[in-house]
């Protein structure tokens, strides 16, 4: 068999309305900032597919250092209205997964960042313990605890 080389995944991006708040809940989750800026500009516009945008971004990566999120504010063009409370099943990317230590203390922190379960914490075998977290802007954070 042919040996084949995968593109490496280099980061996630979500579009919100709160770049703040957004990026508090992910900081509190233990994601580090790793740079911020504001992009606009014929390229811009080209990458998008629109004409004159000029967004606010936040790059975040976790602390292992693979992988980045991108939050994304767009100031214009106007975007249409998601839905905060679509459910795990709608079609379209529908959750992010971060491996934790401390489940219950990782939900207790994000709390007073809006953080709702969807369902409940289970533990999935003998290898985990997950759960769905709804957080800003209806965004879905699975949550993922190693059982050792």
């Amino acid at each position: 068999m042919e040996n084949k080389t995968f593109p490496r995944l280099e980061h996630l991006g979500v579009v919100v309305r709160d770049l703040a708040a957004a990026t508090a809940f992910f900081v509190e989750l233990g994601l580090e900032v790793e740079g911020e800026a504001t992009v606009e500009g014929p390229a811009v516009d080209r990458i998008n597919g629109l004409d004159g945008v000029r967004s606010d971004i936040v790059m975040l990566r976790p602390p292992d250092g693979h992988g980045r999120l991108e939050l994304a504010r767009y100031h214009t063009p106007a975007g249409p209205e998601g839905d905060p409370r679509a459910p795990a099943n709608t079609p379209g990317l529908r959750h992010v997964l971060f491996e934790v230590e401390g489940i219950e203390d990782v939900l207790d922190r994000l709390r007073p960042h809006g953080a709702e379960l969807v369902g409940e914490v289970v533990q999935y075998e003998d290898s985990w313990r997950l759960c769905y977290v709804r957080g800003p802007e209806g965004i879905i954070v699975e949550l993922a605890e190693r059982v050792r």
